[in-house]
């Protein structure tokens, strides 16, 4: 929706938020990378005007922070006293209606936004995004409830609050004692305000569960990673091999530097490549004489070790073994909680199957085993 250039918003951040918590100003916490005055002021990205209101000991930090076309004004001992001086500064300057916003409110939605702005352009003076009470109410004292209450007709309150500039202004002068928001004065001025659609992710950050809740809105802890490994080993003479941490009596053994396990070689470059740390030889050269021999569990921890270190659980992984012979079927489940003790987690979370080539190409002609993998971490 393009937002006629009559329009400004008013983002107000001139409050302490002590009730939130932290060590600084609630309005200037971190939230995924940004601070949540900043998302704010984001959510209004296409506004000819944005005015946020400061507390004077936060404006030189404002100057040097907020970035882009923004008017900073001082704001008052109270948000009415505010808002007023931000809707005096934009008196004047062509601006016919504004959106008054929570600063504190870094999630809301550009449907929300543009409801409050279609309401506008329809024809209301005043609209406000609200969302119907749906829980039971009491009325409660001494930490006992005493009588239910109605919520028929009842909203819970949101932001942006869209005004037209001159009715909403001379409310403002009308009323200098204030009230809780601009749909408040409105009211006592006689203004009649459309409720607009609300959403329920445009809460309002005002104790520190709060800031959790956003997190995890923002999926902002929620880093998926996929990564992808195969391996090849010859077979060569011997009487076992080692596939996926099981050792599996055969008239072949499988060739390589370290015990050659195919399958666990597979997932340990599929964990690797997730996290994108390379593979089994960045970390382990074969020309190291020190793994010669190796047992290769040793790799594949130090790859589990790895992403648990940058944060990330492996959520689960999958081996599939690609030869004619040995039959893997009957060692699968060993495999699987063989794998699972190595990497530490949960044996659910770790598949290990196989397949034939139907006798075509090396494997076929069981010249040796391949294997591929699959591996899924996730940070959060």
């Amino acid at each position: 929706m393009q937002i006629p250039s009559t329009y400004a918003a008013i983002i107000t951040a001139a409050g302490r938020g002590t009730r939130a918590g932290g060590d600084i100003p609630k309005q200037w916490r971190d939230l995924d990378g940004q601070s949540v005055i900043a998302r704010s002021i984001a959510a209004f990205d296409g506004f000819a005007r944005i005015v946020v209101t400061l507390s004077p000991d936060d404006m030189a930090r404002g100057i040097a922070e907020l970035a882009g076309p923004v008017t900073l004004v001082a704001g008052g001992d109270t948000r009415s006293a505010s808002i007023r001086a931000a809707l005096e500064v934009l008196e004047g300057s062509g601006i016919t209606h504004v959106l008054i916003h929570d600063g504190a409110r870094p999630l809301v939605s550009q449907d929300v936004i543009t409801g409050v702005v279609a309401a506008l352009q329809s024809g209301a003076t005043a609209a406000a995004p609200a969302l119907p009470v749906t829980d039971a109410l009491w009325r409660a004292k001494a930490g006992h409830v005493t009588a239910p209450a109605p919520r028929d007709g009842l909203y819970r309150a949101q932001t942006p609050q869209g005004f037209a500039l001159d009715a909403i202004l001379a409310a403002h002068r009308a009323h200098p004692e204030g009230a809780a928001d601009d749909v408040e004065l409105a009211i006592r001025a006689g203004i009649p305000v459309t409720v607009t659609q609300g959403d329920e992710d445009n809460l309002k950050l005002t104790y520190p569960p709060d800031f959790a809740r956003a997190e995890r809105i923002l999926g902002s802890a929620m880093d998926i990673r996929l990564g992808n490994g195969f391996d090849v080993h010859a077979f060569t003479a011997g009487d076992h091999v080692w596939l996926c941490g099981v050792k599996i009596a055969h008239d072949k053994a499988l060739l390589g530097h370290s015990d050659a396990d195919v399958g666990m070689h597979a997932l340990t470059d599929a964990i690797y490549g997730a996290l994108a740390q390379g593979d089994i030889g960045r970390h382990f050269p074969p020309s190291d004489p020190q793994w010669k021999g190796a047992a290769s569990h040793i790799f594949l921890r130090h790859a589990a070790e790895l992403a648990r270190n940058m944060g990330y659980v492996i959520s689960n992984t999958d081996v599939t073994l690609i030869c004619e012979r040995p039959k893997v079927g009957p060692h699968a489940g060993a495999m699987q909680l063989r794998l699972s003790e190595i990497m530490g987690v949960e044996h659910d979370r770790v598949s290990v199957k196989a397949t034939t080539s139907e006798q075509l190409g090396f494997t076929g002609r069981e010249e040796g085993i391949a294997a591929i993998a699959t591996a899924t971490l996730v940070k959060g």
